[in-house]
Parts: C-alpha cells; sequence; structure tokens
C-alpha cells in the first residue's frame, strides 16, 4: 500500500469523525508526501492551513492512520517549502498523468446497497442504478446537483464501484474539476515537450469510456479550460461513452459557464438531490448506527436529525460524534447530556471554521466587488446591497457583537447592522432575488 492508497483509506474513516465543512477543507488543502521512519508525512498548502491541521485534525489524522496502519508511529505535517526534504527520489520521479486510470480510485463503502432512498433522492438514485448498469445507453449525460453533503459524492462511487466491479474492462475515469483544470494548465505551461503534454492530457479524458468530473460549478472562466472540455465532452458523447457530472446548481445557474457547453449538459439527464425529510434522514442514522454496531434510541436519533437538517455528511458525522463521548465517558446509554454535549461542540466547530474575512473574501468575489468598497463609504445600489448581505452572512455564521460589525463595516453604527440583518433576512423569507444570492453564498462558504 503506497502512501496515497494510505491516505484514502484514511480519509474513508476521516469522513464519519469531522464534520462537512472540516472534511472539505481537510481535502483541499492537504496531501500525503511520503513515509518515512515509521511517520506519514502531510503536506499543507499554507501556513495558516498547517495550523488549522495541526490543531482542529491531527488528533482525528492519528487516530485514522493507526486504525488503518498500526504500525505508524506519527504524522508530520508540512508546508509546501519542506516538501523536497522529504521526498524520495521514487516520488520525484512519479509522472503527473502516471497511470492514465489511477483517478478511478473509488471509495469503496460507498454503493447503491447503503444508500439510503427517500422521497428527496429516488430519482437520481434510480438515474444513477440505470447508468451503471448500462453505461453510455441511458441517461447521457447524466447530470447530478444537490447541496453539499446530500450524497452525490456517495452517487458517483457508488456508480464507479459498480460499473468497476460488473465491467472491469471498461476504463473509468474520476475527476474533481479543479483537477481537470490544473493537469489542463501543467500541460500548457510544459515548455518542454508542449505537444507530448498536451497529447498525453487528451489521451487521459478522451480515451476512457466512463467519465466523472465533480464539481463541475468550480469550472475557470478561461476559455482554454471550457474550450479542451467542450472538445472532450463531443468526442466522448459522440463515441457513446457515458459522461456523468455533479455540481451544487444545475447548469442554467453556473456563472462563467458558456452556453455550449450549458446546452450540451442539459442532453441527457438532470436530476437534483434534495435535502432529505426527518423520516430518511433518521432512517440514515439508524443504518449508520447499524453499521458501528450501536444502539441507538430512537428519539437521540430524531433529535440529531432534527438538529442537522440539510447535510448528511454532517449529521452522520454528529452521530459519531455521540457515541464516541459515550465510548471515552464509560456511558452503556447514550443519554440526552452527552447529546447535548455533542451538539454544543459540533456548533463550536461549524463557527470556528468561518471567520468575518473570509465571508467579505466570498461576497466580494461574487458580486465582483472590491473590499475597499464593501467595507467603505460608497452607497450606490451596486455596493449597499452585497454589504448588507454581506452584514447579514456574518450575524448568521458568527456571534460578532453588533458594534464589533459596524467597526469591520467602517466603524458604522450597531443599529446600521440590524437593519441590513433584518432586511436580508426577510427577504430570504420571501424567497426574493435577494434570498437566491444568500442561499448560493452560504452554500459557497460551506464548501470553504
Amino acid at each position: 500500500m503506497d502512501v496515497r492508497e494510505l491516505w484514502q483509506k484514511m480519509l474513508d474513516e476521516l469522513e464519519t469523525m469531522i464534520p462537512a465543512l472540516g472534511f472539505d477543507t481537510l481535502m483541499e488543502t492537504t496531501a500525503p508526501v511520503n513515509i518515512t521512519e515509521n511517520k506519514l508525512i502531510l503536506c499543507t498548502n499554507s501556513e495558516i492551513s498547517k495550523t488549522l491541521v495541526q490543531k482542529r485534525f491531527l488528533m482525528h489524522i492519528r487516530e485514522a492512520m493507526q486504525m488503518v496502519s498500526p504500525m505508524l508511529d506519527d504524522v508530520v505535517v508540512i508546508t509546501e517549502d519542506q516538501k523536497e526534504y522529504y521526498k524520495t527520489k521514487e516520488d520525484q520521479d512519479i509522472k503527473p498523468l502516471g497511470n492514465v486510470w489511477e483517478d478511478a480510485n473509488f471509495i469503496k463503502k460507498y454503493t447503491f446497497d447503503n444508500f439510503v432512498v427517500g422521497s428527496s433522492n429516488e430519482f437520481v438514485a434510480a438515474a444513477s442504478q440505470a447508468v451503471s448498469e448500462a453505461p453510455g445507453k441511458k441517461f447521457n449525460p447524466l447530470f447530478i446537483y444537490g447541496g453539499v453533503g446530500l450524497g452525490k459524492t456517495h452517487l458517483l462511487n457508488a456508480i464507479g464501484n459498480k460499473i468497476t466491479s460488473d465491467q472491469p474492462q471498461l476504463k473509468t475515469l474520476y475527476v474533481s474539476c479543479e483537477k481537470f483544470t490544473n493537469e489542463l494548465i501543467e500541460a500548457i505551461r510544459d515548455t518542454k515537450n508542449p505537444n507530448d503534454a498536451k497529447k498525453s492530457f487528451r489521451q487521459k479524458y478522451r480515451n476512457c469510456d466512463v467519465l466523472m468530473i465533480d464539481d463541475i460549478q468550480f469550472i475557470s472562466k478561461t476559455d482554454a479550460t471550457q474550450e479542451e472540455l467542450f472538445h472532450t465532452f463531443n468526442d466522448l458523447y459522440n463515441a457513446e461513452k457515458q459522461i456523468i457530472i455533479s455540481s451544487d446548481r444545475p447548469p442554467r445557474e453556473i456563472q462563467h459557464l458558456e452556453d455550449r457547453l450549458r446546452t450540451r449538459f442539459a442532453w441527457g439527464l438532470i436530476a437534483d438531490i434534495k435535502p432529505p425529510d426527518l423520516e430518511t434522514r433518521i432512517a440514515i442514522l439508524q443504518r449508520k448506527a447499524n453499521e458501528q454496531g450501536v444502539a441507538v434510541h430512537d428519539s437521540i436519533l430524531k433529535r440529531i436529525a432534527e438538529s442537522v437538517q440539510d447535510n448528511i455528511r454532517d449529521m452522520e458525522g454528529l452521530l459519531t460524534r455521540v457515541i464516541s463521548y459515550a465510548s471515552l465517558t464509560n456511558q452503556k446509554e447514550i443519554d440526552v447530556n452527552i447529546l447535548n454535549e455533542a451538539l454544543k461542540d459540533y456548533t463550536d466547530d461549524q463557527k470556528e471554521m468561518i471567520s468575518a474575512d473570509a465571508i467579505i473574501d466570498v461576497v466580494c468575489e461574487y458580486f465582483n466587488v472590491s473590499k475597499a468598497d464593501l467595507i467603505g463609504k460608497k452607497k450606490n445600489k451596486e455596493i449597499v446591497e452585497p454589504r448588507q448581505i454581506c452584514m447579514y452572512l456574518i450575524t448568521e455564521f458568527l456571534t460578532t457583537p453588533l458594534k464589533e460589525i459596524g467597526n469591520i463595516f467602517g466603524g458604522r453604527d450597531h443599529t446600521t447592522v440590524i437593519f441590513a440583518r433584518d432586511k436580508i433576512a426577510e427577504q430570504c423569507n420571501l424567497d426574493t432575488r435577494i434570498g437566491l444570492y444568500v442561499k448560493d453564498l452560504k452554500a459557497l462558504l460551506l464548501k470553504k
């Protein structure tokens, strides 16, 4: 088992230990480098990420490592500038594209058998099952969209696992949109062998039988990326190869997406996953508890299901936290006190992962305004509306005092913050254009 395979198995365990927001952050900022002297070396993309990983996740990472590979002694977290020191020569010689199909490394525990079906997801589950049984013959492309933590990743992996099990001769490729873009950029920037690099890239993506692209909403607005994706799509579609795409929103709402791609994504089937109803959430938790071999009273499961309504991954993580509390305190039964303590920590974790600066940055990028204008004195509508939305989001995600929020926005009075909060809250309740903006921004913040 190499270091990448080890890390993937650890991520399978970590996903049940860490809330969705933290797990996504860990996935995006941290990668395995090497195993040396019985230590796992992990690299983060910045000093801030390194501090966050050490503070919030290191205990869980060590626990997952011991579960997967007990012979390892410890975890070392480094940054990019230390990476070369820890790399072996063999690591450095690995080619970026390597084995063309090594990206089809599906999470084995995600199958159709353990995907809990309810009214919110029965259509997309049936479509996914049909595609897995006859790739390229039904629903091509299959476009799956829904909020964070609702089961898109589970379904994509279930499709991949069934195809690779039933039809192992098919070449199946599963990548994130970010990985597709980064590999294209690397190929374009390869000045030593530009033609070979581009040819290798195209061979990888156009010679597969099944192509899955996750999180297409993050597609680059650059012409080169969309041009390459357009031709890749055409080649695969014309050859009757299966294309599966996931997103947190339907094609019509993806910013910067060219119309020709938007149209092609709608050629097959567009299916959404909605937040599950209470009964389905309880059923999901019951299955999770059974998998862990723990008896949890229905009243406890119902309370957890009521506490986390729109993110299955977070909900399962909260159940795992509750079970862990009971185990660590030698409690034979999970009572309300243990549940309340776990719920308190869960709320604290969610808040700690998002800062006022992060909210401001996301709002600025979303509305294409500068930070100076957003927190400044300008009063034109193009600035005032994003500013009020930003104030509202800070009050929603954080416990920052109103006076302090006013200070962030150029020393404004706390009554200005109250006005903005109440105005945007009212618009959200009326399901207006502003309400859609807020929904979009919340999804982006939780994704980060």
